[in-house]
């Protein structure tokens, strides 16, 4: 499915930084506002459903034979013409 980029931002930040993000976006979620993203010229503003997809997804990536680069992904997805509700594939925990 084709997609068109809304916003990105890649930088290096320290755990500390990127935690702080990571909970300004579940305040928000929690609290149901929307999520403003900004850097530089560039900024979006989204508002999720009550209910939307969450993805989790943990990638080993790199060259064939030289996998060496982890990633853990965080998305949350969903129609902007339907009312959220979906099912998933189970119940996640993160600890």
């Amino acid at each position: 499915m084709p997609e068109e980029v809304l916003f990105k931002s890649e930088s290096n930040q320290s755990r500390k930084e990127i935690a702080a993000s990571l909970r300004k976006v579940a305040d928000n979620l929690d609290s149901g506002n929307a999520i403003s993203l900004k850097a530089g010229s560039e900024s979006v503003t989204l508002n999720p459903p009550a209910r939307p997809t969450f993805e989790v997804k943990a990638e080993r990536e790199g060259p064939a034979g030289n996998m060496t680069e982890l990633s853990v992904e965080f998305e949350l997805e969903w129609d902007e013409n339907a009312d959220g509700e979906t099912s998933g594939s189970g119940q996640l925990e993160i600890e």
